[in-house]
């Protein structure tokens, strides 16, 4: 079938990108599904800052792409041997194609499963295929997603069927800001109630770490970022305090709020000076927590002896240490409760003429989460 897809066949161009346009609408080839394959009606993809380090290098990925990883739709066609789901299913797409027989997978930890780190690196489904073709070639998949296009075929096990009711452009954002930045609180750290926290980075990702530490009963949750409107945006949201990460004693006005110190900081900036800022703000016998992805050259030099010394835990979190099949219905049912915004995220909807000028917004940060509607 033929579609329409933002196609990125080169990184690292200038901005503004309403100039550059690393992104060109292009109609392409999509193959039905294959084996143990879904196809999808894309209804909802957000930009998220991991699209924007493909964009500008940060995560070298191979080209050409049709980006777009955090999304939700409706499914259209199943492929041979799936027999779980039907036309007219709901469904999130997750980027972590689980096989559920590695080891990792095996043991709770699906996010490393091993066939998906190598497919998703070589920009392939799960499978190995890829079914994305422009004037004949072959297109590569964004980590077995590509959501920014109409339609995508995927993985069955890059899908969770959800309920009809929550609006595709809410249900989208638990796809990876709700599972990766609740995830780090809820099962990276299984952060204790009464726990003092600090998130450093107010993306979407950052919010909704400190939305999740809030619901889980947190007493002081200490939100940093270099400008000011997220700051009040953190605040609207139930942040405890604000601070400029850009404020020359920044660490000091945390340890006076906590007392020497958080016992737990969440890092979601993609930036190693914030992954120093947390580790600095946060208190003997604690606990940095990073999710972010800067570019794979960067470094992260600390005192060694302060993790034996200190007692200190340094720990990453990929999708949040999320099982997506039993998290995404538990996060859903937590924005249910109202104790998961999920909704006060969304800063604009977008169509796909509208990419290029929408990634400069994110590159700006100048917006929390744009929702791509194909």
């Amino acid at each position: 079938m033929k579609m329409r897809a933002a196609v990125i066949r080169e990184t690292m161009k200038p901005r503004p990108y309403t100039d550059s346009k690393p992104f060109a609408i292009e109609e392409v080839e999509l193959e039905p599904p294959g084996e143990g394959e879904v196809l999808v009606r894309i209804k909802a993809a957000g930009l998220c800052h991991s699209d924007l380090s493909t964009v500008n290098g940060d995560r070298p990925r191979p080209m050409p792409m049709v980006l777009g990883h955090e999304a939700a739709g409706e499914v259209v066609e199943l492929g041979p041997g799936v027999k779980d789901l039907a036309a007219g299913d709901h469904v999130i797409l997750v980027f972590v194609p689980s096989c559920g027989s590695c080891l990792p997978c095996m043991e709770g930890r699906p996010g490393l499963c091993e066939p998906a780190v190598p497919a998703n690196a070589a920009g392939t489904l799960l499978s190995g295929a890829r079914r994305i073709k422009l004037e004949g070639q072959p297109v590569n998949h964004h980590i077995g997603v590509s959501a920014f296009a109409e339609y995508a075929v995927v993985s069955r096990h890059s899908l969770v069927k959800i309920d009809s009711d929550l609006p595709f452009e809410e249900a989208a954002l638990f796809g990876c800001a709700v599972v990766t930045g609740a995830g780090a609180v809820l099962n990276t750290a299984k952060l204790p109630t009464g726990s003092s926290v600090a998130v450093v980075g107010l993306g979407g990702v950052g919010l909704m770490s400190m939305l999740a530490a809030r619901a889980a009963g947190a007493r002081q949750v200490i939100a940093l970022d270099t400008l000011d409107d997220k700051l009040k945006l953190a605040e609207q949201m139930g942040a405890t305090h604000t601070i400029n990460a850009t404020s020359p004693d920044a660490v000091e006005q945390v340890k006076a709020i906590s007392g020497g110190g958080v016992e737990f900081a969440f890092e979601m900036a993609s930036s190693v000076k914030a992954l120093e800022l947390a580790y600095k703000v946060t208190k003997r016998g604690g606990t940095t927590v990073t999710a972010s992805l800067p570019h794979p050259d960067a470094r992260f030099a600390l005192p060694a002896t302060n993790l034996v010394a200190e007692e200190r835990t340094l720990k990453g979190s990929y999708i949040g240490s999320c099982v997506p099949a039993r998290d995404i219905p538990r996060y859903i049912a937590l924005y249910r409760l109202g104790l998961l915004p999920v909704d006060r995220l969304l800063s604009e909807r977008i169509g796909l003429a509208d990419i290029n000028a929408g990634f400069d917004r994110l590159a700006d940060g100048a917006t929390v989460r744009q929702v791509l509607l194909p």
